[in-house]
């Protein structure tokens, strides 16, 4: 390991070859493996103010960083944890939090922004992370992707069926998303209705690129579910329909269930595991709905949020590939793989 005085004594060796031995610059450059001009700046330093400029200088600065075993230490920490697991109030990591672990667990204190500069040098960045509930079963998850859902796709094809996967969402006139251009310093004002009204959707999709909709009046229940099925299957009359859905409580309604009976298997309903809407791809067809499509609009009036809502449903029917697109999640891949 070099000593802390190693460079000073470097310079003032160099410095002596050409002052008092009459040495070129150029030779003991070479024989020091610096440039030229570096050994020529320290024998200007020297002329101008003598041995003291070459002397090594302490720097100040940031306080000391992390080690490589700290850092090592500090991802597992970070990546994959839950910082309430660490006693924290937050459930994602902030600077200040990550800068207060390190100090616990190494006993180094940082700033913020020396937090977030070593972040980054580890390849980590602030990222917006997905949100899962922690009701879900992995276990049930995993089993309806590689059995649960195979067995239905192998029946629907025996008898020649069609299968969705159907889901319920709500829009109400105060969503808004984007954004518009404006002066720095100055937000833009979009004008729209300070009223509040909602309007319910059902849809369903199927991996072939077909969408089925409709706009719901009043509460989404029973009743309106039974429509809705009938509709879907009205639509389709010469197939049987396999419909896949959440554990809305609409969906297990014993009216419903007496309902898909007495369809003698023209109609089936399966159930997705609980708390795993990244299982469905209809949750697509709201955020194209409502997020690239009516967030973006000014809304005026309780008929010109349905209107809107049912003019981006029949767009988006009549864009078979892009609901094909879809299932191009990663998470959707067990639907057509």
């Amino acid at each position: 390991m070099m000593r802390a005085d190693e460079p000073a004594r470097i310079r003032r060796w160099a410095v002596e070859q050409v002052t008092r031995k009459g040495a070129r610059v150029e030779a003991v450059a070479e024989a020091l493996g610096y440039g030229r001009s570096t050994v020529f700046g320290w024998v200007q330093k020297y002329a101008a103010c003598g041995l003291r400029e070459l002397q090594t200088k302490l720097r100040s600065g940031r306080p000391p960083k992390l080690t490589s075993r700290q850092r090592v230490r500090l991802v597992p920490y970070l990546v994959g944890t839950d910082p309430r697991h660490l006693r924290f109030a937050f459930a994602l990591w902030t600077r200040e939090m990550v800068a207060e672990l390190i100090e616990v667990k190494f006993e180094v204190v940082m700033s913020p922004s020396g937090v977030g500069r070593i972040l980054r040098r580890m390849g980590l960045s602030p990222q917006p992370p997905g949100w899962r509930a922690y009701q879900a079963d992995p276990q049930a998850v995993a089993t309806w992707r590689t059995v649960a859902f195979p067995l239905i796709k192998a029946e629907a094809a025996k008898v020649g069926g069609i299968v969705f996967l159907g889901d319920e969402a709500s829009v109400r006139s105060d969503y808004h998303a984007g954004t518009t251009w404006g002066r720095v310093g100055q937000t833009p004002v979009v004008p729209t209705t300070g009223a509040r009204y909602s309007v319910n959707m059902i849809s369903a999709v199927s991996a072939r690129g077909k969408l089925h909709f409709r706009i719901v009046e009043g509460k989404v229940n029973a009743a309106a579910f039974i429509d809705y099925c009938e509709r879907l299957r009205h639509d389709h009359p010469r197939r049987p329909v396999f419909l896949i859905v959440d554990g809305h409580p609409a969906h297990w309604a014993r009216a419903v269930r007496e309902w898909v009976a007495s369809t003698n298997g023209r109609f089936r309903l399966f159930y997705l595991p609980g708390y795993s809407p990244q299982l469905n791809p209809d949750e697509w067809v709201w955020k194209n709905v409502k997020h690239d499509r009516i967030g973006k609009a000014g809304i005026t009036s309780l008929e010109d949020l349905r209107s809107k809502a049912e003019g981006a449903l029949q767009r988006l029917a009549g864009l078979p590939h892009l609901v094909k697109s879809f299932f191009a999640d990663p998470k959707l891949q067990y639907i057509v793989g």
